[in-house]
């Protein structure tokens, strides 16, 4: 278990927003942008970070094709190309 310094504290806002510590945003990767996801665990609250990337746009256009989409398609249903 990874345990960080003593006193990190911060205050919440009228709000209800609190600024992460520092050092703890750079220990644990939180960057601007940065999605978290807060649940209650055992009386203490506890925030994840959630990976923002869909997964379909990750992989998107990654395969290259020699035809059109149409043509790659139709070859792939067994029907004849023009």
């Amino acid at each position: 278990m990874q345990t960080y310094l003593v006193d990190m504290k911060a205050f919440v806002s009228e709000q209800g927003q609190v600024t992460i510590p520092e050092d703890l945003r750079s220990q644990l990767g939180i960057h601007p942008g940065d999605v978290l996801d807060f649940e209650e665990e055992n009386g203490r609250l506890v925030a994840r970070k959630v990976s923002a990337t869909d997964r379909v746009n990750a992989v998107y256009g990654i395969i290259e094709l020699d035809r059109s989409v149409d043509e790659a398609i139709a070859e792939m249903r067994g029907y004849e190309t023009p």
